[in-house]
């Protein structure tokens, strides 16, 4: 039966490196987190505490309620799905997905017809007799989270599962996973550093750096409404613009970026706009134009064909920018434009510390 994972204020230590600072982490029944990073950021430590193969310095993970922080890893009952899938080489395919129910003591007719509905619930029936040797990637990756749901986890755990594969094998097993996720309605982590998996499989997924959460969210929302100016670069947007508040009119400001540069920003657009901030956006969110006074004054740079506009490489007095414009007027390399902040394609920001 599917269960809630709540993990209160984990600090982790390997040796005398702090890797997890004070994590806090709560999934409800059934839902799917993924956890998002660069290498080192402490989300790989973050399954293990939960798995149990490592023990945290300090702070509680429980389950459905019931205390895991020291309970050893064979008592937790948790499905795990690994990067290298660990198959046992000498073991068909129907008695690599047993094993866990032999280990249980589950009664060979029983375990039988389980294997059998889960084989045929990841399409590989025809393989039951098969030894792992003899598979392709994708097939093993079938018969590794076979393993782990045939069991019916409290708890469904991913580590990095479909980095061996290639890009279009990816693409279809992370809707298998999906699907069989949401059909057995098992709370999962999963683990990866690839920002389009993670957005494309999981509920809310938690971006990590340096052993915390810096946010933690729905897909939709970190991708246009970031936090914090980490979470905008690490989800795409190359473009962030220091700016002050100068002076204020009704719902308008007038706002100074680096250079001097001027624009006036309405909150009726834009939102609140606080007297120091970030305008953050991707080359979508900056429109190049050579017919309008307004805007950030650019020298256009190198022009890219991207199918649904053209990408300029921009320098500016407020720096370096990429800005998008229409395919209908290309501007020559060299040309003077203006900059103009689009305001659903622009997030703003608190100033960095």
């Amino acid at each position: 039966m599917t269960q809630r994972l709540t993990i209160e204020n984990i600090t982790a230590h390997y040796g005398t490196t702090k890797v997890l600072e004070d994590l806090s982490l709560d999934i409800a029944e059934g839902e799917l987190v993924s956890l998002l990073g660069a290498s080192g950021c402490g989300k790989t430590t973050t399954l293990r505490l939960v798995a149990g193969f490592l023990a945290p310095t300090s702070g509680a993970i429980t389950l459905g309620g019931k205390d895991l922080t020291r309970l050893p890893a064979h008592k937790r009952d948790i499905g795990l799905v690994f990067q290298n899938y660990a198959l046992f080489p000498h073991l068909s395919v129907a008695d690599n997905v047993g094993f866990g129910l032999k280990q249980r003591g589950i009664a060979r007719d029983t375990r039988a017809k389980r294997v059998g509905a889960m084989l045929e619930r990841v399409g590989l029936s025809h393989l039951a007799d098969r030894l792992p040797g003899a598979l392709s990637g994708g097939q093993k990756q079938r018969v590794a989270l076979a393993r782990a749901l045939v069991i019916e986890p409290p708890l469904l755990m991913f580590d990095e599962p479909l980095s061996n594969l290639d890009a279009k094998l990816r693409i279809d097993m992370r809707v298998e996973i999906r699907q069989l996720q949401r059909a057995n309605g098992t709370t999962s982590v999963y683990v990866t550093h690839d920002q389009e998996e993670a957005f494309s499989i999981s509920d809310r997924v938690a971006i990590m750096h340096q052993g915390r959460i810096m946010q933690l969210d729905t897909p939709e929302v970190l991708y246009q409404r970031p936090a914090n100016a980490f979470v905008a670069r690490f989800v795409g947007f190359e473009n962030l613009i220091p700016m002050t508040v100068v002076a204020r009119d009704g719902e308008t400001a007038t706002v100074e970026a680096e250079g001097g540069v001027r624009l006036s920003l309405s909150s009726g657009h834009f939102g609140a706009i606080p007297d120091r901030f970030i305008l953050a956006s991707r080359a979508d969110g900056l429109a190049v134009s050579d017919e309008t006074n307004d805007g950030i004054p650019a020298t256009l740079g190198l022009r890219t064909y991207l199918g649904r506009a053209y990408q300029y490489q921009c320098e500016t007095p407020a720096g370096h920018l990429l800005a998008n414009g229409p395919l209908g007027r290309p501007l020559d390399p060299g040309a003077t434009a203006k900059l103009v902040p689009v305001p659903e394609q622009c997030t703003i920001l608190a100033p960095e510390a």
